[in-house]
């Protein structure tokens, strides 16, 4: 099962990376040029490592800093096959296109020849493939697109087939015979959320993915992988991050040692936002090749924007010649500032830990959970739920066990308690209540896991009887169930907001607007409170205050009907008033 797995995810990389159109680039872009046939980068953006790799930059120039023109190497790098011809930005290889047309036209007028194995380019390589497979195979699974690169009927997403349906992107296939297993729907959508242009029976699509994997497969043993990484590397540039990735995968599947190919793609998991997978890749790479500077300089850069200081520091050091002294001046600072939350929190000074955690998070560590987390834990300490709630939003949200590889067991299950608490306020307790059984299992010496444990399961409780009597009108029990979860957490907003719901059902109206007043305090963006109050206000006769939340609300939801209807009821009871 493992190895049909990484079987599909290699042959859906490579087909979406490599089989597209690839002679038209971006006139943005800097262009790669060929001395004594090695591949030399003129962008800026590039630089060489010590096995003569050519590399996309870093991401973030904030953190990793402008980087000159790396001088040309013109020396062939050692073992390696020599990589195929690249084209300057611009340049159209005419010749390429026209040797393809005619191969393309000779299959076509006779589908049995067998094309030489011998042919020079890519395109050759894939065209003999097609006919190799088709004869074999005895199907048509395989087609040619427009752009004279090899596509899979049945895995085109992105491509405009017949019928109707369609991802609408910019080529269209060649014109393929419907069959019983396609059915046409408007606008590409099918039934029970399945979703691409060709809907397939179970069997045929098993069949047909194990067919495209191991098809990619083959290929990808008979290509050059040094062509696979400068392919990736216009992809990078291009902005095609996910594109190079699996380009720079399939590099790695064929020679799993090269240094190069596992720092590039650590460059293309960091634009895609994976940090902790970068930093293992970024690792591996020095763990092949231990005085690659290159690699040393990425892996500082994502230690820093982790918060990691001393690894970020140890890592400057590494880089030899080509460090710079501003780098660890700027790790330093940020030390600075990471001292200043740790006191911040032990005098509990909270207003003062949310202004450090922010000059902390400014001055480079960007993707540390932990300072995220410190600025959630003060907010909640200032009863300022609905902040601390956006702050682990907008906060980096690593896989548990990464972040565990990474930061620590311990650590990562402080983490975890911070969240479930951010939960907890939500009104989220089963999911506070699987975040700390996770806490638990990484540190189970852990107290505070163990208390806030009690505390979401007593809440999770009072709401669930609550809501229990509610549903059979049982309001006073109702009540009384809500207030007992309260008094584990007096501010928690859900709970408020119901236990509103029961008083206005009793008639209780002042007593409702008050429990919703103390819900939005502590999340002024409730919606539900604020609505609530809204039609108690109403009922109390107070219709300018009930206006002006039914405005708020009308704002934030324009086509909610409830909130129109009591925005105008209270408009015209209003008026009425003053006649």
């Amino acid at each position: 099962m493992g190895e049909h797995s990484q079987e599909k995810k290699l042959g859906c990389g490579i087909l979406n990376a490599v089989f597209r159109k690839r002679n038209k680039r971006s006139a943005t872009v800097d262009s790669l040029t060929v001395q004594n046939n090695e591949v030399i980068s003129t962008s800026s953006n590039t630089k060489k490592g010590p096995s003569g790799s050519d590399e996309p930059s870093f991401l973030d120039s904030s953190v990793n800093g402008p980087e000159a023109n790396p001088k040309p190497c013109t020396k062939q790098p050692p073992n390696h096959i020599k990589p195929a011809e690249v084209y300057q930005q611009n340049q159209v290889p005419k010749p390429l296109e026209e040797e393809t047309k005619i191969k393309h036209n000779q299959a076509s007028m006779n589908p049995g020849r067998k094309l030489p194995k011998e042919s020079i380019s890519i395109s050759g390589e894939l065209e003999s493939m097609i006919v190799d497979h088709q004869k074999t195979k005895g199907n048509n699974n395989l087609i040619r697109a427009s752009s004279s690169n090899m596509m899979l009927h049945g895995s085109l997403g992105n491509l405009r087939q017949p019928g109707g349906g369609g991802g609408g992107g910019n080529m269209t296939s060649y014109n393929v015979p419907k069959t019983e297993t396609e059915d046409s729907t408007p606008n590409g959508k099918y039934p029970n959320g399945v979703k691409g242009n060709v809907v397939k029976k179970h069997n045929e699509e098993k069949r047909a993915e194990r067919q495209r994997a191991s098809l990619c497969r083959a290929l990808s043993t008979r290509m050059d992988p040094e062509t696979l990484k400068i392919m990736g590397n216009e992809d990078y540039k291009n902005g095609n991050f996910a594109e190079a990735l699996a380009l720079y995968e399939a590099a790695i599947a064929i020679d799993p040692n090269k240094a190069s190919y596992r720092s590039n793609k650590s460059a293309a998991l960091t634009a895609l936002g994976r940090i902790l997978e970068a930093v293992f890749e970024c690792g591996e790479a020095i763990r092949i090749e231990p005085h690659y500077h290159r690699a040393h300089h990425r892996l500082a850069n994502l230690n820093l924007r982790l918060g990691e200081v001393e690894k970020a520091i140890y890592h400057y050091k590494q880089v030899g010649p080509e460090a710079d002294p501003d780098d660890i001046t700027k790790a330093k600072t940020l030390q600075a500032h990471l001292n200043k939350c740790t006191e911040a929190k032990i005098q509990r000074d909270w207003k003062n830990l949310i202004k450090e955690t922010d000059s902390t998070i400014n001055a480079g560590a960007d993707s540390a959970p932990q300072i995220y987390a410190l600025k959630a834990e003060a907010l909640l300490k200032l009863h300022r739920h609905q902040e601390a709630d956006e702050v682990l939003l907008k906060g980096p949200n690593f896989n548990v066990d990464d972040s565990t590889k990474y930061f620590g067991p311990i650590a990562n299950a402080n983490l975890l308690v911070v969240r479930a608490q951010v939960d907890i306020v939500a009104g989220r307790f089963e999911d506070a209540l699987a975040t700390l059984q996770r806490a638990a299992r990484l540190d189970s010496n852990n107290r505070e896991a163990n208390t806030v444990m009690r505390k979401a399961k007593a809440l999770a409780d009072a709401r669930s009887n609550g809501n229990e009597h509610f549903k059979a009108s049982r309001f006073s029990e109702a009540c009384v169930a809500y207030g007992e979860g309260l008094d584990h957490d007096p501010h928690n907003s859900v709970l408020l907001c119901n236990r509103a719901a029961c008083l206005s059902k009793l008639g209780h109206y002042d007593n409702a607007v008050e429990d919703c007043i103390r819900a939005l305090n502590v999340r002024p963006g409730y919606s539900k409170a604020r609505l609530r109050r809204a039609d108690c206000n109403s009922k109390l006769g107070k219709w300018e205050a009930s206006i002006q939340d039914y405005e708020f609300l009308q704002k934030e939801t324009p086509d909610n009907k409830e909130v129109q209807r009591g925005l105008s009821e209270a408009r015209m009871q209003l008026k009425k008033q003053h006649v």
